[in-house]
């Protein structure tokens, strides 16, 4: 019996060191996948630039710089677009696109980053919507919406700031807002078709005052209407369904 343990032992470190061969080999020969939205080289760096539009009609826009401690936090592949959108009446709303590189852990689940910055998830009130689209095709946008709400201070006084966070992932030939949808088909490409999906995350994100979320949601879907077939390159849910995935997950 004794004698059967180094045995045992050196077999379990031989498939230990096959299998490890066999995932290095598959990531090697790994294709990263094209990206379902716009993009154009940064000079002097292997990331690109999400070409957000400059101009809509109807609104100004300002873009933003990503803030340190995401870029710092994300893998160094990752690339970024982002722009503050405003109209003449006071509406303002925060486009921002993450695009994963080689790294899944580029893109994460987005409550993460809500909570972080001291939101409070009103769940009841969160809920997968569709957005009906004209351009470049009739066709029914998924996408997350969540109700945030946190302390803040006005004028000296205590209140309740609301905010309205939309977001969804699009890779170069599906849209879900479903973040486990998401893992999936990755999932599923890296199995069976050896290929990193390059998802893209798309969020928006607007702060209003009690009573006034119905309202600048609507607005929320007027910027989405006009700006999202300027950047997106994917109009509509694939038709292929070869990797559905399960129920409804969130």
């Amino acid at each position: 019996m004794k004698s059967l343990k180094p045995i045992l032992f050196l077999t379990v470190l031989a498939l230990i060191g096959a299998t490890a061969g066999l995932l290095a080999q598959a990531k090697s020969s790994q294709k990263l996948g094209l990206p379902g939205i716009k993009t154009r080289p940064l000079p002097g760096s292997r990331n690109l630039e999400v070409v957000l539009p400059e101009t809509l009609p109807g609104y100004q826009s300002q873009a933003l710089e990503q803030s340190p401690v995401v870029t710092n936090t994300l893998p160094p592949d990752t690339s970024y677009g982002q722009r503050i959108y405003s109209t003449a009446d006071g509406f303002r709303s925060l486009v921002n696109v993450v695009l994963m590189g080689s790294s899944r852990s580029s893109i994460h689940q987005p409550q993460i980053c809500l909570t972080a910055q001291g939101w409070s998830i009103n769940d009841a009130a969160s809920r997968v919507e569709l957005v009906r689209m004209d351009r470049p095709i009739p066709y029914d946008l998924p996408v997350m919406r969540l109700e945030a709400s946190r302390p803040a201070e006005l004028n000296g006084q205590a209140v309740t700031e609301k905010g309205i966070y939309v977001y969804w992932f699009v890779d170069a030939d599906r849209l879900t807002a479903v973040h486990s949808h998401r893992m999936w088909w990755m999932a599923s490409d890296m199995v069976l078709k050896n290929v990193l999906d390059r998802w893209a995350y798309v969020s928006l994100f607007a702060v209003c005052g009690p009573g006034q979320e119905e309202a600048t949601y609507d607005r929320m879907k007027k910027l989405i209407v006009a700006s999202v077939p300027e950047f997106q390159l994917v109009p509509q849910l694939p038709k292929r369904n070869e990797y559905s995935p399960p129920g409804p997950l969130k």
